[in-house]
């Protein structure tokens, strides 16, 4: 048995926890490291080995954006994730996706339930995010509303399928934390943005669980070569936009001119920032641009 074998043997059916009752685990794999450069390279026949190995050619792909040899690779995973969650796993709409249905069957008896320590604020600066954590007191507090409830929904449904009521009517009053499974099967490119999204620091973090699961014990193992080259070039890289570099440039080329070194100063950043971006009092762009000076020792930190 090889040790591709072995790994793929080891990993299939194992189940992952996510959250209180979630999971991932993987059924299936189709393909390899090897299974991209094998289709990279159908193009230049196997000469193409003598001047670039495995490493260097999956690196170059990643690098310059060539996707379609990734497409060579697929996995499919199960996964038991709550509703709230799954709406937005469900919106990437590049993967083959068999989920468990509450009107054939009855819904699965759990739901997630949230730490106390886990109950979060709405974030004022970001409308579809979360910010400061609430005290353990207010957290405690929510605990005890949730788990009743969870408790009285359940039972609601339960009385209603007792009663005679069709699955597919009874389940319309289940709420979002109610776990689903689901059969995800997608190919590697796809799986690749799917992590690059979700695993991100603004992605919601119920969300980011599952995908930073999904990539670090099951798609790292299986696809080592390419997990390197994605946490390199995707996962931990950065973008600069137009915007972004004329904006690096005159910061540069202003500290010449005072004879300063970076970090430069929030205000030195304000006064060289895009023309597009003054006179507004909120600019996401104009934030993110500050964010990666800040990240690169460009602009000194808050």
């Amino acid at each position: 048995m090889t040790d591709e074998n072995s790994t793929i043997d080891q990993l299939r059916w194992e189940k992952f926890q996510v959250l209180d009752d979630g999971f991932v685990c993987l059924v299936d794999v189709m393909g390899n490291d090897s299974s991209v450069v094998q289709a990279a390279r159908v193009s230049y026949g196997q000469g193409t080995k003598k001047v670039s190995d495995d490493r260097t050619l999956i690196r170059y792909l990643l690098r310059n954006r060539h996707t379609t040899p990734f497409e060579m690779a697929e996995i499919k995973i199960l996964v038991r994730v709550p509703m709230d969650c799954w709406r937005q796993w469900i919106r990437h709409r590049t993967a083959n996706v068999n989920e468990y249905s509450t009107r054939y069957s009855v819904a699965i008896d759990s739901a997630q339930t949230t730490p106390p320590d886990q109950w979060r604020t709405q974030s004022e600066s970001n409308r579809q995010g979360s910010a400061r954590p609430l005290s353990e007191e207010q957290g405690s507090k929510l605990c005890e509303s949730e788990k009743a409830f969870q408790l009285s929904a359940r039972q609601l449904y339960d009385e209603r399928l007792e009663s005679g009521v069709a699955r597919e009517l009874a389940r319309k009053d289940l709420p979002l934390c109610t776990y689903t499974e689901a059969y995800w099967k997608i190919d590697l490119h796809n799986l690749l943005n799917f992590l690059s999204l979700r695993m991100d620091s603004h992605a919601q973090l119920e969300i980011r669980q599952y995908a930073t699961t999904i990539g670090e014990k099951i798609v790292k193992p299986l696809f080592p070569l390419v997990w390197e080259a994605f946490v390199d070039y995707r996962r931990e890289s950065m973008f600069f936009t137009r915007l972004d570099i004329g904006v690096m440039q005159r910061l540069n080329q202003r500290g010449a001119e005072q004879k300063l070194s970076p970090p430069f100063s929030e205000e030195l950043f304000m006064e060289v920032q895009d023309e597009t971006w003054k006179g507004l009092k909120r600019c996401r762009e104009r934030d993110e641009c500050k964010s990666k000076l800040q990240r690169i020792g460009l602009v000194a930190s808050e």
